[in-house]
């Protein structure tokens, strides 16, 4: 973890040490900016004030009247919300605001008022922790402005405030006043019809209708039960008297009534007198005989007279009676007493009847009792709320025309501005300021260079992005501290040649543990033919194959260097030698071997680019340059081809094929990600047999966490010089 933290911290040293021209510039210009702008500012002074709120209005709360109006609570129920909040806005309002400019005349250089935007940016509202107080504040480059403007924004607010409750009572006292009609009517209207419903069904207590209705039916019911003992009492009698008598109570009335009409007792009196006599002469006349007929036809006669009169009593027609329409004292008595009781029982009967109607129809009305309760009770509330409903908008009302006569509010001035004597800011703070911003502004360029800067930056992005084998770490060889991927040279081509000129620096001893890993990579297959190229130009490749070179014939193997570079060749002017004849005349004929290679140093020899030809790929790729490559390969050790950037041309492509290997170049700082990216797949495509790669132009103090150790070695033999690879450190 701690080699982790420690790599960030490198990285981010690393960064800014890159950075640090555009760094410092910027600094230094955000700082003068607002240096300067601090110098030639105006001192600020700030005053504040205080103000009390409280949760109801206090006026309200002890005449209990209207205790709602001016109630500080937050409509949304949150816990961050106070209603405080909601009055520092109203505070901050435009309405508020432009009337405190208007008052205070508040102008600006052209002598029009200020804006309310640069009003509001002066101003601070805000409410006190733990207290019901909101602070407010302005700041302004007049001290005696900014108390006029607190002390003034502060009674423009509450006047606002008593104002905005005004309202609210007036506009309460109108829709009282408009409702308080219909709650009028609604109340008559209630009232009608519960009066209604009680005329309708004769209500008066239906609670006391209800206990005496329950009476009531006990006693007709002791009064049926008495008359009904009374009719069974009567039947008994009467059916006692008509077994008696072997009439019915009908017949017997009827009896009795003609017994006592001396006509009809006459008849029948004469009619059995005819009887016996007509039965005495039948004795001894037989029934032809006159007297026999006169007799009969005399009570035939009279037969027919009793049934008239007997119809003209009764109304109606009757069977001969001559029997029974005789009776004696007694049972004219009894028949007398059946009558009676007949009547008794008829009336009796009728007494039942009626008692019974009476009391089915108190059942009736017991029954209807709850109903008619249920529809009291209902009416009664309906009166009740519209009672209600009235008196409370008839009390509200009173409540609205006293409250919109008030003119006290729920907030009050607790500590006014006072003009302040001294600014709030002063020089120093304004310069530790701008210090500040322009730190952040210069962090702020370093990471836009970053993010738009596309280019690999240190040896893990090249070995992440190229993927190739690691051989070598070449530190940066320029003394000025500029890289070789500058477009301009500042220092001779032959001072590159650092193995040559100080071959015991830390750089020659990187050259040489190249030189020893390629020959590892080799372990196995004889390596005499290296291509060296990179993705792009100025990434230092002709700097290394010329140190290489030099590297590999200190080691007493002949070596060959050949520019193979016949866009830009650069061999020549580093080891300071003439390009009038090289690659390009043996190609085409113009030249031989023997006089285009030059000796430079014991063991190696040069052959540089010769006249730059108009097509140089058609001159590498063919026959010609694979059989000089082969003759290269017989006559000397190891034959070193510089070739041009894969970008550029092709050309290191071709000669890859015919060379044993390509080693390419990679310089943090010049090769871009996309060119990376190119440069792998193109090398993976085209088949080549690539050794490895190199970083080149790596700055062995403070670029990258590679380094190489400071410290000399003499040049031993090449298992030493493999073994000195672990002075390599990661």
């Amino acid at each position: 973890m701690d080699t982790v933290e420690t790599s960030s911290r490198i990285d981010y040293w690393l960064i800014f040490k890159r950075r640090l021209l555009p760094t410092s510039i910027v600094f230094i210009f955000v700082f003068t900016l607002f240096g300067v702008a601090a110098f030639f500012k105006k001192p600020s002074y700030l005053s504040e004030g205080k103000l009390r709120f409280q949760r109801t209005n206090t006026t309200s709360y002890l005449t209990g009247l209207s205790t709602e109006i001016g109630k500080l609570e937050p409509l949304v129920q949150d816990q961050k919300t106070s209603p405080l909040n909601t009055e520092a806005e109203v505070i901050r309002s435009l309405p508020v605001v432009k009337k405190t400019i208007s008052q205070l005349n508040l102008v600006d250089s052209k002598g029009r008022l200020i804006k309310s935007k640069l009003f509001i940016k002066n101003l601070t509202v805000k409410d006190v922790k733990g207290a019901d107080v909101i602070q407010i504040s302005y700041r302004d480059t007049n001290p005696q402005i900014t108390a006029d403007v607190v002390n003034t924004l502060m009674q423009v607010y509450l006047n606002q405030n008593i104002s905005y409750l005004r309202s609210e009572a007036s506009a309460a006292r109108k829709f009282l006043e408009k409702q308080l009609p219909n709650a009028e009517l609604v109340v008559r209207q209630a009232e009608a019809e519960l009066a209604k419903f009680k005329e309708q069904y004769k209500v008066v207590s239906l609670q006391e209708e209800a206990s005496k209705a329950v009476e009531i039916i006990g006693e007709l019911q002791q009064q049926i039960n008495s008359t009904q003992s009374e009719i069974a009492d009567v039947q008994t009698q009467s059916q006692e008297i008509r077994k008696q008598l072997g009439m019915n109570s009908q017949r017997a009335l009827t009896v009795t009534s003609f017994s006592q009409i001396s006509g009809v007792q006459d008849i029948l009196k004469e009619i059995q007198q005819s009887e016996s006599q007509l039965a005495a002469k039948r004795t001894v006349l037989q029934d032809t005989h006159p007297q026999i007929q006169n007799l009969a036809e005399k009570l035939q006669s009279l037969n027919r007279l009793l049934q008239q009169r007997i119809k003209q009593v009764a109304g109606t027609n009757k069977p001969q009676l001559n029997k029974n329409l005789q009776l004696g004292v007694l049972q004219q008595q009894l028949s007398a007493k059946l009558v009676e009781l007949e009547a008794n029982r008829v009336g009796l009967a009728s007494k039942a009847t009626a008692l019974s109607n009476l009391q089915t129809e108190y059942k009736q009305r017991l029954n209807n009792l709850p109903k008619l309760e249920q529809q009291q009770r209902q009416l009664e509330r309906k009166v009740q709320a519209a009672q209600s409903t009235y008196s409370l908008l008839l009390q509200k009302l009173q409540e609205s025309r006293i409250a919109e006569n008030q003119n006290v509010g729920n907030a009050s001035i607790i500590s006014k501005a006072e003009v302040p004597e001294e600014p709030i800011s002063s020089p120093m703070l304004s310069y530790l300021s701008a210090g500040l911003l322009a730190s952040l502004v210069a962090l702020a360029a370093v990471y836009v260079l970053e993010v738009r800067d596309k280019s690999i930056k240190t040896v893990d992005e090249a070995k992440e992005l190229l993927g190739f084998t690691l051989l070598g770490i070449i530190p940066s060889w320029s003394k000025s501290n500029k890289s070789i991927r500058s477009d301009e040279e500042p220092e001779p081509y032959s001072e590159r040649l650092v193995v040559r000129n100080t071959p015991r620096s830390p750089i020659s001893e990187a050259y040489r543990m190249l030189r020893a890993n390629l020959m590892f990579t080799s372990a196995d297959k004889e390596l005499k033919v290296i291509v060296v190229t990179s993705s792009v130009p100025k990434e230092g490749k002709s700097t290394v194959a010329a140190n290489l070179a030099i590297a590999m014939a200190q080691m007493e193997r002949k070596v060959l260097l050949v520019d193979g570079d016949l866009h830009r060749p650069v061999q020549h002017r580093i080891w300071e030698l003439s390009n009038d004849q090289g690659l390009s005349n043996i190609i085409v004929g113009q030249s031989n071997l023997r006089m285009a290679v030059k000796t430079v140093m014991t063991n190696l020899d040069v052959l540089t680019a010769g006249v730059v030809p108009p097509a140089p790929a058609s001159l590498l790729d063919s026959k010609k340059m694979a059989a000089l490559i082969e003759t290269f390969a017989v006559h000397n050790d190891f034959v070193i081809i510089d070739a041009p950037s894969l970008t550029v041309a092709a050309d290191a492509a071709t000669l890859g094929q015919m060379a044993d290997g390509v080693l390419l170049i990679a310089c943090p700082g010049v090769v871009d990600t996309a060119s990376g990216l190119f440069t792998k797949e193109f090398l993976e495509k085209s088949g080549q047999h690539v050794l490895g790669m190199v970083v080149n132009g790596v700055n062995s103090n403070n670029y990258s966490r590679f380094y190489i150790a400071d410290e000399f070695y003499s040049q031993d033999s090449e298992m030493n010089g493999a073994v000195r690879t672990n002075n390599l450190k990661i």
